[in-house]
């Protein structure tokens, strides 16, 4: 338990993930949008779909089966908010 801790630690150090922290959509490519979810897992309804580019300010992490999700808000419009895969964000 101690490792798995400290590896998602420093995953979040490493990618920026800490409460707070600007972030930008990354990843989903020309064609696609990031889904912005009501809860950290692909379970989860769909809010809306963001662009690559879109400006994100980066709450906190967790770790859903396997996979990180991080709370965001649109840094636009802070009322629009939800869950997105830490896999498509990149610092800001």
């Amino acid at each position: 338990m101690r490792t798995h801790f400290a590896f998602l630690l420093a995953f979040m150090i490493a990618t920026g993930c800490t409460a707070g922290s600007g972030a930008v959509v990354k990843g989903a490519g020309p064609d696609d949008l990031l889904k912005l979810r009501d809860g950290p897992g692909l379970n989860h309804n769909i809010i809306v779909g963001l662009p690559d580019g879109t400006n994100l300010t980066r709450r906190n992490c967790v770790t859903t089966n396997g996979m990180v999700w991080c709370r965001v808000f649109l840094t636009d419009q802070p009322s629009v908010s939800g869950y997105v895969s830490a896999d498509y964000l990149a610092h800001r």
